[in-house]
C-alpha cells in the first residue's frame, strides 16, 4: 500500500549521435574593417525657445511640488495612525489594569 509505483521504463531507443569530424580551413588574407556609418534620423529636431524652456521648467516644478506635497501628506497619516494606535494601547492597558486591581 505505501510501496511507491513507478512507471514502466521508456521504450523508446535513444537517438543515435554522430561524431562531429573537422577539417582545417586555409586562411585566407583579412581585409580591413570598414567603419560603419551613423543612420540620419529622418524626425526633425526639438528646438526649445525661451519661453517653452521656463513652461517645461514650471511644468516640472509643480509636479515636483505635487508629489512631494502627496508623498509628505502620505507619511503625516502614518504618523497620525502610529500615534492614535499607541494611545489606545495606553488606554486599553491601563483599564486592563484597573479592572485586574478591583477583582
Amino acid at each position: 500500500m505505501f510501496t511507491p509505483k513507478y512507471p514502466p521504463q521508456d521504450t523508446a531507443p535513444a537517438p543515435a549521435i554522430q561524431p562531429q569530424t573537422t577539417t582545417p580551413v586555409a586562411s585566407a588574407p583579412v581585409a580591413p574593417a570598414q567603419v560603419p556609418v551613423a543612420p540620419v534620423a529622418n524626425r526633425p529636431t526639438i528646438q526649445l525657445t525661451p519661453g517653452s524652456a521656463l513652461a517645461l521648467a514650471a511644468g516640472g516644478g509643480a509636479v515636483v511640488l505635487v508629489v512631494g506635497a502627496v508623498l509628505v501628506s502620505m507619511l503625516l497619516a502614518v504618523a497620525i495612525t502610529g500615534m492614535s494606535v499607541a494611545v489606545v494601547a495606553v488606554v486599553l492597558k491601563s483599564l486592563l489594569k484597573d479592572l485586574d486591581k478591583h477583582r
